[in-house]
This record gives C-alpha cells, structure tokens and sequence, in this order.
C-alpha cells in the first residue's frame, strides 16, 4: 500500500505514523520533535525550500541531526543539489561514509545515467525538481522513466519510489508509486477550503479529481456561484454538509463585530483583519458561537489529511502495474 507522508507535525496526533518533516524547516524555525512517541518519520533536507530561500544547508550539522534524533527518524533522503547531480552524488557519499543510507534523488531533466546509477544499488529512490515541471511535462518524463527503468516488463516496480512535492491525482494513480508528499492539505485549509470526493450514485469516487470546495466565512469565493459551500445549490450542499457530519466535523457559527484596537480579544474570538494604519480606526472581531470549519483552520487540515487517508486506502495494494495510458480529447486533468 502507498506510504502516504505529509509535511510537518500539525495539531493531530493520527498521524504519528505518517509524516514527513523537513530538516531546513526544523532549524529555520528552531522546531524540536518529540521523541517521547512512537512514530515512523520521514525526514527531508528541505534542500528544495533552502534554495529558494539562497540558504546553503551544511552537509556535516544535516548527517548529526539524523545521528541524534535516529530513534524517531526512520526514513531519511540525501542531501541533494538541485541541478547538480554530481553534487547530489558526492553528499550521497558522504552520508554513506558517515555511517548512514540516505534516500537518493533524481531530479527531473537530468541525465538519465544518474537514475541508472541509483537503480544498480538502491531498493528506494526519491524522484524531485518536479514541483515546477508542470504535469504535461512530467507526464511525458515519468511515461518514459517508469516503463523503460524503474518497472519490470509486466509494468511492476522494481524498486520503492518516492515522489517530491507530488500529491497531483491523475499523475499519483498513473504510476506504481510508494510514497509521495506535499504541502497542499494545509495550503489548502488554510486558503479557507477542503477536499472532498466526488459523489455519485451514493458512493464517494476517490479516483476521479476532488472537489476542493471553499467553507472558510472568510474566504475570497464567498460570493461566487459554486466556488464556496454558501453559493452551492441546495442538493450540492447537501452532499457536502452529510460528508462533514459523516467524517464527525460542523460546519460551526460565528458573529461579527467592531471593537478599538486596543480591545482584550476574549477566548472564543479573534481579530479577522490586519491592524488599520488609522489608530481611531475600529477593528472587526470573530465571535466563535460554535467552533467549526469555517472558523478553525485546524479543522479544515484535519479534514484534509483524512481525505489523503480515505484516498490512500481507496487506491491499490504496491506493487501494482503501470501500464501505459493514452490521453483521450478531453485530457486527464
């Protein structure tokens, strides 16, 4: 079955089992984990984000991080230099040196002789630098890479393969992956909106793209039609109101109002704008009447990650076959 890990630890703890941290994030945010529970952790360089950010991540303080927390740390992927595979290779050897098996990385557009290399040795690889390829082009790079190298001439994967920053529906059920990760659960929650499966005869389809479907009081979709579960049409909600109720969540109820900058926020409320630059200028309140999805993010990232959940197990027991697909008119996505 599909390991399923998701970015970083959130309010839940359903998910100890299931998680994949990132090691720039951590020590950007001076983050520390607790090594009081039992989990599987999957534990990323963050080499992605490090370099968006022009931040070098020291190889040496990465290898003794993994070396102090290898209790919890059960997965764990080299430190890779994205478009720079001979670099990627060289801190490969020097984890290995150090006495520990990294996970290696193959980015997308580069030569194939690297991903050759990794399968003459690895039972478990990481694929990357996908995040900005744009699914026509994966779909055109993973069609050769998995058919021609990872799978075996039944279509059956050879070896475990992770997927970076994939969490892309059509192109997670065209390939036999193992693993794959992304932020957009909590991206999503927290722009106000959740996912659900579509509907259909009375059965929820987990193998067509979901509903993302905005709850939030304020989201920017609360006046347009179909975009926000106010704006929905009578049966539409009603589908999407039994799902809320089903997985145990409310939709929860709130009131507004206008107090001075200077007001003490009491427990149930929360300012819902940034402060005006007018100082005389009143500022507007949340009133929590019932906490719910619309007014707790938290919640609408609980939603999400049971949805990923629900997928999870909707989709076939790895190792499964790829088989190659062809795109009809009307496109995969």
């Amino acid at each position: 079955m599909v390991q399923w890990v998701l970015v970083r630890e959130r309010e839940l703890n359903l998910l100890w089992d299931k998680r994949l941290w990132s090691y720039y994030h951590l020590i950007e945010t001076n983050g520390k984990m607790a090594e009081d529970k039992k989990i599987n952790l999957f534990l990323d360089s963050g080499a992605f984000s490090a370099k968006t950010q022009g931040v070098t991540i020291d190889i040496q303080e990465y290898i003794s991080f993994i070396k102090e927390h290898e209790s919890v740390i059960e997965i764990y992927a080299n430190l890779d230099v994205i478009g720079d595979p001979v670099a990627t290779w060289k801190n490969q050897r020097i984890m290995e040196n150090a006495g520990l098996h990294p996970i290696p990385c193959y980015h997308h557009g580069e030569d194939i002789k690297w991903l050759e290399k990794y399968l003459e040795k690895y039972e478990y690889i990481a694929l990357g630098g996908m995040v900005k390829a744009g699914n026509k082009n994966l779909i055109q790079w993973l069609d050769r890479i998995f058919p021609q190298y990872i799978c075996d001439e039944k279509g059956f994967p050879k070896v475990k393969i992770h997927g970076f920053g994939l969490t892309s529906l059509p192109l997670m059920l065209r390939y036999p992956w193992y693993s794959v990760d992304s932020t957009s659960w909590v991206i999503t929650g927290r722009l106000g909106s959740i996912y659900i499966p579509r509907f259909r005869s009375g059965e929820w389809i987990y193998d067509e793209q979901s509903w993302k479907i905005a709850v939030s009081n304020r989201s920017p979709g609360i006046k347009e039609a179909g975009q926000h579960i106010s704006t929905l049409s009578k049966k539409e909600r009603e589908i999407l109101l039994n799902y809320i109720h089903n997985k145990g969540y409310v939709l929860g109820k709130s009131e507004y109002k206008k107090e001075n900058q200077d007001y003490e926020l009491k427990e149930n409320e929360k300012w819902t704008e940034k402060k005006p630059i007018d100082k005389k200028a009143k500022r507007e309140v949340e009133i929590i009447l019932e906490p719910g999805i619309s007014n707790k993010y938290q919640l609408r990232d609980e939603m999400n990650i049971i949805y990923f959940l629900d997928l999870e197990k909707s989709m076939p027991e790895w190792p499964w076959a790829f088989k190659t697909q062809t795109t009809t008119s009307k496109g995969i996505f």
